[in-house]
C-alpha cells in the first residue's frame, strides 16, 4: 500500500527558497569579479541588497551565508573567514556552463555532425555494405535479410540464404579526443575604462572545464594566461584568476601553448585565444622584456606572427576571440588568422561564451574512414 504524507503548503517558504537560489547565482557572479574572495563578494551583495531594499530586519545577509553553508558551497577557515569549497567551485562551473548554453540558439547548440561516416563508436542511422573487418555488432539485420530476399527472388532458387554480399552494417561516427589550450589575456586593458572583460573570460574557462569533465572526459583542457609573461593556471584556480598591470605578450602565450600541445596524446590539437588588445611586449632571448604600448610595433607584430606560423606548421589552428572592433586591431587579427589558417571572431564580452562553446562543439569531432 502506498503511503502519502501531507504537509501545509507555505508559499512564503517556497518564495524564500527561490530567492536564495537566485542570490546564489548572483553570488557566483560576484565571486568571479572578486577573484574568489567570498567575504568581499558577500559585502558587495549586502550593499547591493540594501540599496535595492532586499535586506531588512527579517531577511539579512546572514540568511544568505547560512544558505551557502547549507549548500556546502562555502566554509569557514581557521581564521573565521569564509572560503569557497570544492563543491562551491563545481557549482560555479555548472552555473557557467548553464549560463552560456542557455544563451545559445537551438541550431547553434546542435551536434554539428558531418556527412561522412567511418570506423567509430557512435552508431548512425545510415547503413552500407559489409567490409572485411567490420564488427558484427553493427549488423543491420533487417537490411541484411532484405538484401537476401531480393537476391533470392531474382535468382529464382526459392530458398532463403544469406551470403557475405547480403550483409549490411550501420555507419559509425568517430568522436576523437581533442587537446585544447585556452589562452586568456590578463593585461590591464581587460578591466580598463570600467569595462569588465576578465569575468566573462573566466566564465568561459569554467564552462569549458565543466563541459569536458562531464561530456568529454578523454579530452584535455589547459588554461594559459598571458600578460607580460605566460603561465599555466590549474583548473581549480580559475575562480581566483585576476588581471594585473601587464602588457600583452601574445607571443609568449602561443609559445607555451605549443610546448603543452607537443606533449599531449590527443589526436586533435587547438588553441582558443581570448584577448582585447594588440600585442605590446615580447621576451628577448636574454629574458628581458621589449615593450611598446603605443600602436602596433613592427618588431613585436612580426615576432607574434612568427609564432602563429609555427602553430600552423604544427597543425595547431588558433581561434581568436577579439573583444574589440578597432580597425587597426581588426587588420592585425585578420593577418594573424591568415598566417595561421585559423579563425577569428569579433564579439562583445557577454557573447564570447557562446562563440567559444559553439566552436568547440563544432570542431572537436572528426570522421574517419
Amino acid at each position: 500500500m502506498v503511503e502519502f504524507r501531507y504537509s501545509r503548503f507555505d508559499p512564503l517558504e517556497r518564495n524564500l527558497r527561490k530567492l536564495l537560489q537566485q542570490l546564489h547565482e548572483i553570488f557566483n557572479h560576484l565571486l568571479l569579479q572578486t577573484n574568489g574572495d567570498v567575504e568581499l563578494a558577500l559585502q558587495h551583495m549586502e550593499e547591493w541588497g540594501r540599496r535595492n531594499g532586499l535586506f531588512n530586519e527579517r531577511f539579512t545577509i546572514d540568511d544568505v551565508r547560512r544558505y551557502l553553508e547549507d549548500q556546502r558551497a562555502v566554509s569557514t577557515d581557521a581564521k573565521g573567514r569564509m572560503q569557497l569549497t570544492k563543491r562551491g567551485e563545481q557549482i560555479i562551473r555548472s552555473d557557467s556552463l548553464d549560463a552560456i548554453f542557455g544563451n545559445l540558439q537551438r541550431d547553434a547548440a546542435g551536434d554539428h555532425r558531418t556527412p561522412h561516416g567511418g570506423v567509430g563508436n557512435e552508431r548512425l542511422p545510415e547503413t552500407r555494405p559489409y567490409e572485411f573487418g567490420d564488427s558484427l555488432s553493427l549488423l543491420d539485420a533487417p537490411g541484411t535479410v532484405s538484401n537476401a530476399l531480393k537476391r533470392t527472388a531474382f535468382g529464382g532458387s526459392g530458398e532463403l540464404s544469406i551470403t557475405e554480399d547480403d550483409l549490411q552494417v550501420y555507419e559509425t561516427e568517430h568522436a576523437s579526443s581533442c587537446a585544447t589550450v585556452l589562452l586568456i589575456d590578463i593585461s590591464h586593458s581587460m578591466i580598463l575604462y570600467g569595462e569588465d572583460r576578465i569575468t566573462p573570460a573566466k566564465r568561459v574557462a569554467l564552462a569549458l572545464t565543466e563541459l569536458i569533465k562531464t561530456k568529454y572526459p578523454k579530452d584535455a583542457l589547459h588554461v594559459v594566461t598571458f600578460g607580460d609573461e605566460a603561465s599555466v593556471v590549474p583548473l581549480d584556480d580559475l575562480p581566483y584568476l585576476g588581471v594585473g598591470p601587464f602588457h600583452t605578450n601574445t607571443k609568449a602565450g602561443l609559445r607555451m601553448a605549443q610546448d603543452i600541445l607537443r606533449t599531449t596524446r590527443q589526436a586533435n590539437r587547438q588553441v582558443f585565444m581570448i584577448t582585447d588588445g594588440k600585442p605590446s611586449v615580447i621576451t628577448e632571448r636574454n629574458g628581458d622584456l621589449y615593450k611598446n604600448p603605443f600602436g602596433l610595433d613592427e618588431r613585436i607584430v612580426n615576432a607574434t606572427l612568427d609564432e602563429a606560423a609555427q602553430c600552423r606548421r604544427l597543425n595547431i589552428p588558433i581561434t581568436t576571440f577579439m573583444l574589440t572592433d578597432e580597425p587597426v586591431l581588426v587588420n592585425f587579427i585578420e593577418t594573424f588568422t591568415e598566417v595561421n589558417h585559423g579563425r577569428a571572431y569579433y564579439s562583445r564580452p557577454d557573447d564570447i561564451g557562446s562563440f567559444v562553446l559553439v566552436d568547440y562543439m563544432r570542431n572537436r569531432r572528426r570522421s574517419v574512414r
